[in-house]
């Protein structure tokens, strides 16, 4: 495994790169890309009050509403992340469409402190950049690793990301922290990263 150090900078060039590559794809490609991959069938099984944890989508990010929507429409009980602390895993909350959020870190909407904790079966992961490997690269928080790792020790679930197709590079440099996805959703294809 690399130097973490060396991996980190690297990361945060690409990071650089990558953010720029996806705040300039104009607002109705990105609207069209989340539309695109809500109407495509969902490539794992889905079954009655499965729990699938998304994220409220901020700034230029693909949104995972409309593909949230279609599998709460097909039974699945939905939640939102919550920032637990600074080097914690995301605290997973009950939410359904119509509830009321509140402004959590980063002015990110997520469910109050009532709503209850949840252990999701699919997790649904903002990026910005991936590899076909199925790793990505995040804000450098490492939030999503660490709660992906976390729940992997605790059940099997089903980690994926949802990107632009333009967020993808050749090879995401890791190391020994990063949690790898099962998949990759744009709105282009299915990434199968299962396989070796």
């Amino acid at each position: 495994m690399p130097d973490s150090a060396a991996v980190d900078q690297v990361k945060a060039r690409l990071r650089g790169e990558a953010l720029a590559r996806r705040d300039a794809l104009p607002a109705h490609t990105r609207a069209a890309a989340a539309r695109a991959i809500a109407e495509r069938p969902f490539p794992v099984p889905v079954l009655p009050e499965m729990i699938v944890s998304g994220f409220m989508p901020l700034k230029s990010e693909i949104s995972p509403i409309p593909l949230m929507r279609k599998l709460a429409d097909a039974g699945a009980r939905l939640a939102l992340p919550v920032v637990a602390g600074r080097g914690k895993p995301l605290s997973m909350r009950g939410f359904a469409f119509g509830q009321p959020l509140v402004a959590g870190v980063w002015g990110i909407r997520e469910p109050g402190p009532k709503a209850p904790e949840v252990l999701p079966d699919i997790v649904i992961a903002p990026l910005l950049a991936f590899d076909r490997s199925g790793y990505r690269i995040g804000y450098g928080a490492g939030y999503y690793d660490m709660t992906i790792t976390a729940l992997r020790a605790r059940k099997a679930i089903v980690a994926l990301g949802i990107a632009f197709a333009a967020q993808e590079i050749a090879e995401v440099p890791r190391t020994s922290r990063d949690a790898r996805l099962d998949l990759v959703l744009t709105e282009r294809e299915v990434i199968d990263c299962r396989t070796p």
